[in-house]
């Protein structure tokens, strides 16, 4: 007899696993698509008259009593009745959303949407919503991710992974509500505005594409769902931020004085000196118009160069784990410090790899903090390599720079490296460290505990 070979045994489990992991999406994934579509269609006072028909079905079978004979019967004819009438409802509309540029991950957003009548019967009792894209998995994401904290539940829900199913559809979700409270009346050809509330539930772009108009049965058990002709639409979401006291970065402005990438002095910026008589190459706007007037020889304006310190909000974008959770976390402390650190007397650049090196500066002349948030709502996690490029990045611009804030999703050697790198290249780094529990031995910096955030960044001192 031959034993099996251990790699064997390991690759055979490992592709009944795959088996089992299509299987367990195919199942979740239809199954899901029903839910969707009666939970579209079938209120909550309808769910519960068709559990009321079935209890006075079994409860009137050997039974003689008349009270369950009306109960059946009322609750028959009601559905019997409403069923229909929502099924022949129709209404034709066409609407305009007018969206805002932006919006905040978790804070209820409020919008417009213009509505015309374009039937020809007056049209009552309907209302609007929006429907999130489909937020279903794909098999990929459904076998890598794990939902946090699955590893301590019991082996029948790890084999099953029902709730990490659930956690990703809710993790994948784009936004909830998506309902007007307000009621549509509209008579032939008539247009009003209407509002529409919702709550963003992650960061990145929401596509608004497939607005619909409620019309329920007059008993409210059933709803059709009519799709409104409407353009489509999209809004930013920025990554949540938190509360950080003011703080105070190491260094000055009076650092290397190399040209204008150290500062924002374009041209001719500055505090005004004195009056100097005109050299070639001075710029026309510099001309004081009067003293040459008295003078009759060309004078101009002397200003003292003014320059601003340089910031670098560096970002680690790799996500190892099963879970994206310190990921998004950091990306909301990044997004923190973006909107914290004073801009109007400095530049502030932001650092990270995805595929290759980005950097987005931000300050005085140059970008809006606000460009920083648009960035960053839009950076996904980068799941294999090391920090190698990253420190590349920041070292190319080693010269520039006044210090750097960097932001580490976890502690390891590989981002040990990193900072010693940094270090070892004449960067002054302010190291912010994401993990799980309490503070690794020997990690440097600023610790915040996964879960937390918002509590450790109101403890940070005010100077760095």
């Amino acid at each position: 007899m031959h034993a099996t070979p251990p790699e064997a045994s390991v690759i055979g489990n490992s592709s009944r696993r795959d088996k089992f992991d299509r299987w367990l999406h195919r199942t979740y994934f239809r199954s899901s698509g029903i839910h969707h579509f009666l939970h579209r269609r079938l209120r909550p006072a309808g769910a519960a008259m068709g559990i009321v028909l079935i209890l006075a079905t079994c409860l009137g079978i050997g039974h003689s009593r008349s009270s369950i004979y009306q109960l059946f019967a009322l609750s028959l004819v009601m559905i019997l009745i409403g069923l229909p009438w929502a099924l022949l409802r129709c209404a034709k509309l066409e609407a305009t959303r007018e969206l805002p540029r932006h919006a905040t991950a978790g804070e209820r957003l409020r919008f417009a949407v213009r509505v015309r009548n374009r039937g020809g019967r007056s049209l009552g009792r309907a209302w609007l919503i929006e429907s999130p894209p489909d937020p279903r998995p794909e098999l990929e994401e459904f076998s890598l991710l794990r939902e946090p904290g699955e590893e301590e539940r019991n082996r029948f829900d790890r084999t099953f992974a029902y709730f990490r199913w659930r956690w990703l559809l809710l993790r994948r979700r784009l936004f909830t509500d998506g309902v007007s409270h307000e009621e549509i009346r509209l008579k032939p050809g008539e247009q009003k505005r209407f509002f529409i509330e919702l709550t963003p539930m992650r960061r990145g772009v929401i596509r608004l594409h497939d607005m619909r108009v409620r019309l329920p049965d007059p008993f409210g058990l059933f709803q059709k769902c009519s799709k409104v002709k409407a353009p489509s639409g999209t809004i930013l979401v920025l990554p949540s931020r938190h509360a950080i006291p003011p703080i105070e970065l190491p260094g000055g402005a009076a650092f290397k004085i190399s040209g204008e990438t150290n500062t924002n002095a374009v041209g001719t910026s500055g505090e005004f000196v004195g009056l100097r008589e005109y050299r070639p190459g001075d710029p026309l706007r510099q001309i004081h118009w009067k003293s040459w007037a008295r003078t009759r020889r060309p004078i101009v304006k002397e200003l003292e160069d003014t320059f601003y310190p340089r910031y670098a909000l560096v970002l680690d974008t790799l996500a190892t784990g099963r879970t994206d959770q310190g990921f998004e976390e950091a990306i909301s402390v990044a997004a923190s410090f973006a909107e914290t650190i004073d801009t109007s007397e400095s530049l502030l650049d932001l650092m990270f790899i995805k595929n290759k090196a980005h950097i987005v500066t931000a300050g005085r002349g140059v970008e809006r903090a606000e460009k920083l948030l648009e960035v960053l709502a839009g950076v996904t996690p980068t799941r294999t390599g090391d920090h190698k490029l990253l420190a590349q990045l920041v070292l190319r611009h080693s010269d520039d720079l006044t210090s750097c804030v960097v932001i580490l999703n976890g502690w390891d050697t590989s981002r040990a490296d990193l900072l010693q790198t940094l270090s070892r290249g004449g960067i002054v780094c302010v190291p912010i460290l994401i993990g799980h529990g309490p503070r690794p031995a020997g990690a440097p910096g600023y610790w915040l505990e996964s879960g937390h955030i918002a509590r450790d960044l109101k403890q940070l001192p005010s100077r760095l």
